[in-house]
């Protein structure tokens, strides 16, 4: 990668750092540190007796790290939020914030075989000590399995015809490299559409191997224990699946079923969201292609 290229651009920093309604010596937490961007801008927000604590699975962030005494960078899945702060003495906190895209650095590096564009080994790890890679996916999976990956995370209607090709594709050679899946599912992708359609295929796959969704809730149900009374979630998702997760706890407080009430029947959730949703505008979208499908809620833990 060239040395002068960012290794992430942080997509809406004014907003959500102001959705987090900085206290001078409150306690934060940065669950996706990616290349600091956001550390960096609730840093200048801190005064000398504020502290910040940063997750990131990625070893690659590591590099990034910021010489700060008020700040700490934790090498662990956001998962593991409650578990890891409590490791550090740290029972609450003034405020979350969560970017949960890919980092401009993972698309960009070719190896890590996040992006279309490169040719490069199936690799989609995040954090690259895990067991499951793409290759293992795409070559070990079933056909049930992988229908259900592209169904449920690509939301591709033709998810049982790709699993197919796949399979089809594998039994002649393993699928080792991007070229060669793009090969197993091309005659599969609509004209004109190409691109959009694998960027569905690897979010999906993407999605498998990290476990994405699985990591995102159990991350939100911990941040009712986690967050003060007062303090603040501010958190920034890319696709639909993620977003209705947010969405459905900020509004309901848990991820499925009906919101939990009081013993007079009103509807008691930890949260109260803030203001309404937020995207980038066309000036950011235009300096950060990757902002344009970001979207942006803030909410306010109720007193318990």
């Amino acid at each position: 990668m060239n040395n002068n290229t960012p290794y992430h651009t942080p997509v809406l920093l004014t907003q959500s750092i102001e959705g987090l309604n900085i206290k001078d010596n409150g306690t934060y937490v940065d669950v996706t540190f990616g290349g600091g961007g956001h550390s960096r801008e609730i840093l200048k927000h801190l005064g000398k007796n504020g502290r910040l604590y940063a997750f990131d699975q990625d070893a690659d962030a590591l590099n990034n790290t910021i010489d700060d005494e008020r700040f700490t960078l934790i090498q662990q899945n956001f998962k593991y939020l409650r578990q890891y702060l409590r490791f550090y003495g740290v029972t609450q906190v003034d405020g979350v914030l969560g970017d949960f895209g890919v980092s401009s650095h993972q698309f960009d590096v070719a190896e890590r075989g996040f992006s279309t564009r490169f040719e490069g080994t199936l690799d989609m790890r995040m954090n690259q000590q895990a067991p499951l890679s793409a290759q293992e996916v795409v070559n070990e999976y079933g056909e049930i399995e992988l229908t259900h990956i592209f169904f449920q995370y690509g939301e591709l209607k033709n998810a049982k015809a790709i699993a197919r090709a796949i399979i089809s594709y594998r039994e002649q050679k393993p699928i080792r490299l991007g070229s060669e899946l793009q090969e197993a599912v091309k005659a599969l992708l609509p004209k004109f559409k190409e691109n959009k359609v694998l960027a569905q295929i690897y979010q999906a796959i993407r999605i498998e191997v990290n476990a994405e969704i699985e990591a995102l809730e159990s991350f939100l149900l911990q941040l009712p224990a986690v967050v003060k009374p007062q303090g603040r979630i501010s958190l920034i998702s890319y696709h639909s699946l993620e977003d209705r997760c947010v969405k459905r706890f900020i509004r309901d407080g848990q991820l499925e079923g009906a919101p939990e009430k009081d013993w007079y029947g009103n509807v008691s959730v930890p949260f109260k969201k803030v203001g309404g949703l937020i995207t980038p505008d066309d000036t950011e979208i235009a300096q950060n292609s990757r902002a344009r499908s970001a979207k942006l809620r803030i909410a306010e833990r109720l007193n318990s």
